[in-house]
């Protein structure tokens, strides 16, 4: 066990997403026991052990469905299918031997990571705000998620074109329409890459305060991160 917390760790440290399934009842007969974990990996492989190959095929799936939506579940596994009283996830064991499981599902997301070029008032609650969301923020030139432009003009070409060039996810610049256009025309990028910064970045809500555009431009990067 402690070795297979060990990989989870490492796949935390790595920014690796993955569910952890934890065995937490079980009706006999079955070969798993209260407390035996693993980890389901974006690609469908399982690592460790919450039961044989007749439960398998339903933690892959399920724990699948989980991780793309970053939730958790508790799935039960059965003879007959029924939730016998579980709010989570039902699936029917096929196996001949029967017996029942009940496994809880937790998705592993690591934090979204932000970084902010800029030293106004807007980049300041940007960075304040995304750590009280529990973003991770970052250094400019590092890997990060999102990437938003905050300077006003200040070397806003260079950090746009190389984040661009990184294929950071979500690219935003904090401008007018008008000035926005114009620093987009001005990149050495294609068009394809061009039409991927977000100008004026942010939803719009009305945004008038540093803390309120801050706000807008996070719920941007919520709203379109891969789930």
């Amino acid at each position: 066990m402690s070795t297979l917390l060990g990989r989870a760790e490492a796949l935390r440290e790595a920014g690796t997403p993955f569910v952890l399934a934890t065995v937490v009842r079980v009706e006999r007969p079955t070969s798993a026991r209260p407390g035996d974990r693993a980890l389901v990996l974006g690609d469908g492989t399982i690592d460790g052990f919450v039961g044989g190959h007749c439960a398998e095929g339903s933690v892959r799936a399920e724990g699948l469905r989980v991780l793309a939506e970053r939730t958790s579940t508790v799935l039960r596994i059965s003879p007959e299918g029924d939730d016998g009283g579980c709010r989570g996830s039902v699936a029917v064991n096929h196996c001949p031997s029967g017996g029942m499981l009940e496994i809880l599902l937790e998705a592993v997301v690591p934090a979204t990571t932000v970084a902010v070029h800029g030293t106004g008032p807007i980049a300041a609650a940007l960075r304040r705000l995304a750590t009280a969301l529990d973003h991770r923020v970052v250094a400019v030139g590092e890997a990060a998620d999102a990437v938003v432009v905050a300077a006003h003009g200040d070397d806003e070409t260079p950090v746009l074109e190389a984040a661009l060039r990184a294929g950071v996810p979500y690219v935003g610049l904090i401008a007018s329409r008008r000035r926005g256009a114009t620093v987009l025309a001005a990149l050495d990028v294609d068009e394809a890459d061009r039409a991927r910064v977000h100008t004026p970045a942010g939803l719009d809500i009305g945004a008038a305060t540093p803390s309120e555009v801050a706000l807008a431009v996070l719920a941007e990067v919520v709203a379109t991160r891969d789930r």
